[in-house]
């Protein structure tokens, strides 16, 4: 696959007066030729119309950004790959796009994704499946598979997707990007469609780490218009990537090595240790036992604030409107519908799990574990600088393969969700492939530590890259 040129070359290109628009058009005709399904809408009048208006001092200066399908962009359709939305167009733009725009990035468009955000391989979309550039009968991982795909297949450097389990880390993995989660509130998600409130993170992929950390650099920051958005400095993570390793103490989490793991994905995990022992960091196993019990934490806690958060959805106030005699009928016809089968499974899940009589038999149990797996991951990075381990348990599988199994679907979350739960950074780089196919391999580190996992992860690529 040719790779599309890097973000920070364009931009230094328009800042020496390149013209502004040459890189989006390019990237907007790739993606009008896309073949893999990654993208749901494009408007080449709008790309256009952000062309003329470009800053060519800005640090994204003429750069093509796509974006997930659940990030508002006014006047743009925001459909989150659901039926349920069709026709619907966001009334204002999301403050990662604002400051994107800010910067000088030109919105390409909007990308595939599991409806609602719901799921592991970009499958449950409402139209269709987004396939993997390095093999188009395989998954690029869910939700944000659109824009994992996009940046894989060399359409744009950089896009954005959304965290809530691993659905930036785990598709950067399958697709061989750099996925970065930041901290829990790093980000604003005002002009994100919720989907579990207390995970959900705007989360950047990008071709390499310098580009990722850019584009970090860029949507970071406090909002006032966020509740949950945390006021702490930002500082300078492109130039982090050059910091190096040495001196860093890094644990292998014990848990997610040996069982369950390709043996590909052990050795090329076994290369990216070795790389940052060369590199001069020190290397050692930490256990975290309740790390096996995130996943089904997870699985109740997430469906739980989904059934809250997608209440709203109803046939009355936006979105698709079914035919129907009374307003019972309403409700029920227009979601059943309106929304695909997981989204329907996962609000029965977590309508059941917050219902009187199971609240506390599970919702207040989930939140317990989800607390316990926070403390330990607290104290493991007391005594570490980084956690590694590898972001999925094997490379991308066949579409169609865990279709119909969701239990198969949840597990490909297993080395993601623990970081999710605690709402601590986290980030999947490339280091190397398996059976022809990538695998990454996943740091996490402490709250507001993305410029040393930008670091770390720097060391890796190059190393392996």
């Amino acid at each position: 696959m040719k790779g599309a040129p890097r973000a920070r070359a364009i931009a230094e290109a328009v800042a020496g007066g390149e013209d502004p628009g040459r890189y989006a058009r390019a990237a907007l005709r790739a993606a009008q030729a896309d073949t893999l399904n990654c993208f749901l809408h494009l408007d080449p009048d709008a790309v256009e119309a952000q062309i003329a208006g470009i800053n060519p001092q800005a640090p994204l200066a003429g750069v093509p950004v796509a974006l997930k399908d659940n990030l508002m962009d006014a006047g743009q359709p925001c459909g989150c790959a659901s039926r349920i939305l069709e026709g619907y167009r966001a009334s204002y733009d999301a403050t990662v796009v604002a400051r994107l725009r800010d910067a000088g990035a030109v919105i390409l468009g909007r990308t595939n994704m599991d409806e609602f955000a719901m799921g592991s391989s970009t499958e449950n979309s409402a139209y269709g499946p987004t396939r993997n550039p390095h093999d188009p009968t395989r998954t690029p991982g869910g939700s944000s598979g659109g824009s994992g795909a996009a940046v894989a297949a060399g359409i744009c450097p950089v896009a954005l997707g959304s965290e809530t389990g691993g659905s930036v880390r785990q598709p950067a993995s399958l697709c061989g990007v750099v996925g970065l989660k930041p901290t829990y509130g790093r980000v604003s998600r005002r002009g994100l469609v919720a989907f579990a409130s207390s995970l959900d993170v705007v989360s950047p992929f990008g071709v390499d780490v310098r580009d990722t950390a850019r584009i970090m650099s860029v949507i970071a920051g406090f909002d006032p218009g966020d509740p949950t958005s945390l006021d702490a400095p930002v500082g300078n993570l492109e130039a982090a990537c050059d910091r190096g390793v040495a001196g860093l103490k890094i644990g292998i989490i014990q848990e997610c090595t040996g069982e369950g793991i390709e043996p590909g994905v052990s050795a090329a995990l076994a290369d990216a240790a070795r790389a940052l022992t060369d590199a001069g960091a020190s290397l050692a196993t930490v256990s975290l036992p309740s790390s096996p019990f995130a996943l089904a934490a997870y699985c109740v806690l997430a469906p739980a604030e989904a059934s809250s958060n997608l209440a709203r959805f109803d046939g009355i106030r936006y979105g698709r409107r079914a035919e129907a005699e009374s307003l019972a009928d309403l409700y029920v016809r227009t979601r059943s519908e309106g929304f695909g089968p997981e989204v329907q499974r996962r609000i029965l899940l977590g309508t059941f799990a917050l219902s009187a009589g199971y609240a506390d038999r599970y919702y207040a149990t989930a939140q317990g574990m989800a607390a316990r797996i926070t403390r330990e991951m607290t104290a493991a990075l007391g005594e570490f600088d980084l956690l590694f381990c590898p972001t999925s348990p094997t490379v991308a599988f066949p579409l169609g393969a865990r279709a119909a199994d969701p239990l198969a679907m949840y597990l490909a979350d297993i080395f993601t969700v623990p970081a999710s739960l605690a709402g601590l950074p986290a980030i999947s780089v490339p280091c190397g492939r398996a059976l022809g196919l990538p695998v990454g391999a996943q740091l996490t580190g402490p709250k507001l530590g993305e410029a040393t996992l930008l670091a770390a992860a720097a060391v890796i690529e190059a190393a392996l890259g």
